[in-house]
């Protein structure tokens, strides 16, 4: 933390006004995977309801769980036929080794995010978050994540940020974008 006040003075001042912070992660790929997939598009309340039933029903999360069961039971959990599709569609590339989470710690940020990418329900955001909040890299702050596009804009005082003035800021965090990302979640909720 202290590299970033010496780099930011306003980043450094929400840092000492919000001390440090207390962050969950998700060591399991896909375990985390699933989390960001029911995740999608609702609300943290709806989303909390729909994976509760599902580790209810699963016992376990594995991409052996999640294919032993019937998709229509799964979707009875309180989500989309899609996004079950999706799940199903990752535990299947995992066990017939399309997928190698383990290897993913020995890829570079973007090998990971391009590997993820490939999956159908993953996009390059859910990739990032899982680079930070599973693989506990340093470095990531996505431009796709409005909470954070939105706290920049509070915190330097903008109307708007452009892509190029995003790039500047992330070059000051580096190397740890990622600490600045958990401090700008927490300002854009301020």
């Amino acid at each position: 933390m202290n590299y970033l006040k010496s780099r930011d003075r306003r980043l450094g001042d929400v840092i000492d006004r919000m001390g440090p912070l207390e962050v969950e992660t998700m060591p399991d790929v896909f375990t985390a995977l699933v989390f960001s997939i029911i995740n999608q598009q609702v609300s943290s309340k709806a989303a909390d309801t729909v994976w509760t039933r599902l580790l209810e029903i699963t016992g376990t999360m594995t991409p052996k769980t999640i294919l032993a069961t019937d998709p229509e039971v799964l979707q009875k959990c309180g989500t989309t036929h899609k996004k079950i599709s999706y799940i199903r569609g990752i535990a299947d590339a995992v066990t017939t080794g399309q997928v190698d989470f383990s290897q993913l710690h020995f890829m570079s940020d973007q090998q990971v995010i391009k590997q993820l990418s490939s999956l159908h329900g993953i996009g390059p955001w859910t990739a990032e978050m899982l680079l930070l909040f599973s693989l506990h890299r340093y470095d990531v702050i996505s431009y796709d994540d409005l909470a954070i596009r939105r706290a920049m804009m509070k915190l330097y005082d903008l109307d708007q940020l452009s892509k190029e003035q995003f790039q500047r800021y992330r070059k000051r965090y580096s190397p740890y974008g990622s600490v600045a990302s958990l401090y700008l979640w927490e300002l854009s909720v301020e």
